[in-house]
């Protein structure tokens, strides 16, 4: 790769520099881009993780948000779903690009500091970045279902269209919501490591994967959050059907797929040149 890059003869100090930029990352290269982002959220104090949380957690609402619109605008047909799915990427959209904590990016990032040192220190370090992400996050759905849910602010086709969003938020069996949850957690984990190599394309990575998620109906423990608190508030579900319907199952898919996908399909795979470079 270096003799026909940046080490060829060929090229000149322009055109070699130029290559360079070229060139596709590295394993090493992204798995160090991603764990230098890990170790900012493991130095950022509890106000800074808990507002950038809240903030996450009102912008991820819009998902729930467009998604619904366009549901609301489209004929009912069998495709509908499949058009309406574009717009569950609009809040990850905000909160990627607007470098917003989400709770889903931090069950890879802050999890690699710790992969690589293996110490107890990086393991606190990151279940307290997890705990505040994830407590800031659910507060801020709350706050955007409270929206939502307020009588008149949006029209009846699309309140009905988050109702039935909602219900099957909701009304899926405890281990199917954990085991879709692991496929959402592991697409998550993915795109955080693509989006280092992705460059301009960013916005096309997450809008793709996050399509999937949509299509898919792969349960999500924030941008779901939404939608089943507003079931709550609106009377149509249970703190209950909340709690042991959507939240746990839920936490339980996405962190233990983000968290295998770290370890063993991005971390494992160059421990030795880690361990080399130590």
């Amino acid at each position: 790769m270096a003799e026909a890059g940046e080490a060829s003869p060929h090229l000149d100090k322009k055109e070699r520099r130029q290559a360079a930029q070229g060139a596709p990352m590295g394993a090493l290269v992204i798995h160090e881009i991603v764990r230098d982002q890990g170790e900012e959220e493991l130095e950022r104090s509890f106000s800074g993780l808990a507002w950038s949380g809240i903030a996450a957690g009102l912008s991820i609402g819009f998902s729930a948000l467009v998604q619904a619109t366009l549901q609301a605008h489209l004929p009912d047909t069998p495709w509908r779903s499949l058009i309406a799915g574009f717009g569950y990427a609009t809040g990850f959209l905000i909160v990627i690009l607007g470098r917003q904590q989400l709770f889903t990016e931090t069950t890879l990032t802050a999890v690699i500091p710790a992969l690589t040192r293996r110490n107890v220190d990086s393991v606190v370090g990151a279940l307290r970045v997890w705990a505040i992400v994830l407590t800031a996050n659910i507060c801020g759905t709350w706050l955007f279902a409270g929206i939502l849910s307020l009588p008149g602010v949006f029209p009846p086709a699309i309140t009905d269209a988050i109702i039935g969003l909602s219900q099957h938020t909701t009304g899926s069996p405890f281990w199917h919501t954990v085991m879709t949850g692991g496929c959402a957690g592991w697409l998550i984990g993915l795109m955080v490591w693509l989006l280092p190599s992705a460059r301009a394309s960013q916005p096309m990575v997450i809008i793709l994967l996050t399509y999937v998620i949509a299509i898919s109906q792969f349960p999500h423990i924030i941008a779901g959050s939404v939608e089943a608190a507003f079931a709550v508030l609106a009377g149509h579900a249970t703190a209950g059907d909340y709690l042991f319907g959507f939240l746990i199952p839920t936490f339980l898919g996405n962190a233990t797929g983000g968290t295998i996908l770290a370890a063993l399909l991005n971390h494992a795979p160059i421990m030795d040149e880690l361990n080399g470079e130590a």
